[in-house]
């Protein structure tokens, strides 16, 4: 037996001698009285129960006081602006005590939630870290999300204070985070406090006397705040992840079981030493952010990126490997979709020259399944090993990958390889029997799942139960379906329900929906993704119109792009929608959103012996092929 399949093997035979062995790595306030507690079998477990630690202290201050304290923690490099900075482990524990005195000063306290609500720079790093201090729950809201987004979260976690910036920066474009702010606060009153602001020189903040305080003028007052310690099982972060409702889902996270799992995953998956420099080139307020541009390689007292700027326009598509030179990055994770934009930009990679990459050694790719072409030329133009990995806002860490700092596997295309230690990965079908090797089926975790998975959602323990546990008992749902071949190797070929993948981002159709029938002209509707080589998916929307409406369809269709780029945000991407007669639906009245997503995808598609009327289909592919998708009847 191969060292990766016996370390595999004792994970999930003996999980708490493994677990505890590798939590060692942790500094403990306290020891645990049990390294999994099952009490509540066969849904809810709870990782190192008993034991006080404190997050911030083992990413910031055993390192600043342990001998790193001069190295590099964080690297902000920003082409939007032109501007970089270095911040010391000893600097960040200093701004980061800082932070954590203003928000005390502010009456948080332990347990309080507060919502981040930033573009990226350091003082987002800053915010989250600080939360962590005192133990406050984070919870980080992307900046590009519109005030009804942020309104939403407000009301589920009711947060008692919101730490933002004056502005975020998009090329060519400054995006005022004040306006979205109050207009979020207007769909939400009487809940937030407090908003601690960090002015950027790009835009104004107007404050608001006795709710608004200025970033600067509070953190040079402040007393600097002490680690305050908490339990494992206490929540770190709680991040919202869309739901097939509209409703988001606040995904927990604890204090523990997350400090174990992601500071494992930094050498045995990742392979990187400490002292190394790490570049995860997504966004704070997305899941990758939180685990692997703050958490995961400040815990193993790496030198992390904070890269503010896009693949290609920032200045062109050679700026991810000005960066590796420039800080002398060894390990680099982004989304296949960067890759796309890049090899549109520079198909030949011809940039890629330019620039010194002596000490890049492994690009990983995840967000979203990724195609052989992009994993090819990744290959071709680098000369480093492309490792794809799979993992989800729920999980924080990798579900499947190739282990690069334990035995690295040969890759095969279209595969993010094999299970993670912890991870039981079963293809199921809906009697739960396991399915024959390349079979399709249902991709799902037996229970109980390893440390640093989500425990439960905020405040919503039936609807955790009902999302993940309830369609297949004993194992979590993914949601993704495929297949696993003679090697163990996994292939996600698509998604179960109805939230689809823009650019790495998981986004619900049923959100989207939802905007959609509230136009005053139209009836019902339905959103589907299509695929699209440069972002993944696009979501694509169906109309149909109530009788006697006598505006245009054009004029409606444009209506409804606009209500969704308001409310959701640019993130949606949301640029295509067409008016139909009707909808293919099932007997019962289910609308038929993957008969249609094939047809938009060009595959062959059959009517369901369910459907209602096998005309509509051929209806919907025409209105497909109008619209410029490859449809096939």
């Amino acid at each position: 037996m191969s060292q990766l399949d016996e370390i595999h093997r004792r994970s999930l035979e003996e999980p708490e001698a493994f677990w505890a062995e590798v939590a060692s790595d942790i500094d403990w306030i306290k020891p645990w009285s049990s390294v999994l507690d099952r009490s509540r079998a066969p849904n809810f477990y709870r990782w190192f129960v008993g034991a006080e630690c404190n997050t911030c202290y083992n990413a910031v201050d055993r390192h600043a006081d342990g001998g790193r304290g001069d190295q590099a923690a964080i690297i902000y490099d920003s082409p939007i602006t032109g501007r970089k900075k270095t911040v010391t482990y000893s600097e960040l524990k200093e701004q980061v005590a800082r932070c954590a005195g203003a928000m005390t000063a502010l009456g948080i306290t332990k347990g309080d939630r507060v919502i981040i609500y930033m573009p990226m720079i350091v003082e987002a790093v800053v915010a989250m870290l600080a939360c962590a201090r005192i133990g406050a729950v984070h919870s980080v809201v992307f900046g590009g999300f519109a005030s009804n987004e942020l309104a939403t979260r407000i009301k589920d976690c009711r947060p008692k204070a919101i730490l933002t910036a004056s502005c975020g920066l998009e090329p060519g474009r400054i995006v005022g985070y004040q306006k979205l702010i109050e207009g979020a606060l207007t769909l939400a009153p009487d809940i937030v406090d407090s908003v601690l602001v960090f002015k950027r020189e790009e835009a104004a903040w107007d404050l608001k006397s006795g709710r608004d305080h200025d970033w600067d003028e509070a953190l040079a007052a402040a007393t600097p705040a002490d680690c305050v310690p908490v339990q494992a099982t206490d929540p770190l972060y709680i991040l919202y992840t869309s739901g097939t409702t509209g409703q988001p889902k606040g995904v927990v996270r604890d204090n523990g079981g997350h400090m174990v799992a992601l500071k494992w995953s930094m050498k045995a998956i990742y392979g990187v030493d400490p002292g190394e420099v790490f570049w995860a080139g997504s966004d704070v307020g997305w899941v990758v952010g939180h685990s692997y541009i703050v958490y995961a390689p400040l815990l193993h007292g790496c030198t992390t990126i904070l890269f503010e700027g896009k693949p290609v326009g920032t200045p062109d598509a050679g700026t991810f490997w000005r960066v590796i030179a420039d800080h002398g990055v060894t390990t680099f994770f982004t989304a296949p979709t960067a890759f796309r934009a890049i090899k549109k930009e520079d198909p030949k990679g011809e940039l890629i020259g330019k620039y010194d990459l002596s000490k890049f050694r492994t690009l990983f790719l995840a967000g979203e399944r990724c195609d052989t072409d992009t994993l090819a030329w990744a290959q071709e133009k680098l000369k480093v090993p492309v490792i794809d990995h799979w993992w989800q806002t729920e999980t924080g860490w990798p579900v499947a990958a190739n282990c690069m700092g334990l035995t690295p596997l040969p890759v095969k295309p279209g595969s993010p390889t094999r299970a993670v230690a912890g991870y039981d990965v079963r293809v199921i079908d809906d009697a739960l029997k396991e399915l024959p090797r390349g079979e399709m089926g249902a991709i799902c975790i037996k229970l109980p799942l390893p440390p640093g998975c989500l425990p439960t959602l905020w405040n919503a323990d039936q609807r955790y139960l009902d999302s993940y546990l309830v369609d297949y008992p004993g194992f979590y749902k993914t949601g993704d379906a495929g297949y696993m071949d003679e090697d163990g190797y996994l292939y996600i070929m698509s998604r179960i329900d109805d939230v689809i993948n823009v650019a790495g981002h998981r986004l619900s159709t049923g959100a989207m929906e939802e905007i959609l029938s509230c136009h005053p002209d139209v009836a019902e509707c339905a959103v589907i993704g299509a695929a699209d080589a440069l972002k993944g998916q696009l979501p694509v929307g169906f109309l149909v119109l109530k009788s006697g409406v006598t505006r245009s369809d054009e004029d409606i269709v444009k209506d409804v792009i606009a209500m969704v780029r308001d409310q959701i945000g640019p993130v949606a991407a949301f640029k295509a929608a067409t008016v139909v007669k009707r909808l293919p639906k099932t007997r019962s009245g289910k609308i038929l959103r993957r008969s249609m997503s094939s047809l938009a995808d060009g595959q062959e598609t059959k009517a369901p012996a369910t459907i209602d009327d096998p005309a509509i289909l051929d209806e919907i592919s025409e209105s497909l092929r109008k619209m410029g998708y490859p449809a096939k009847g």
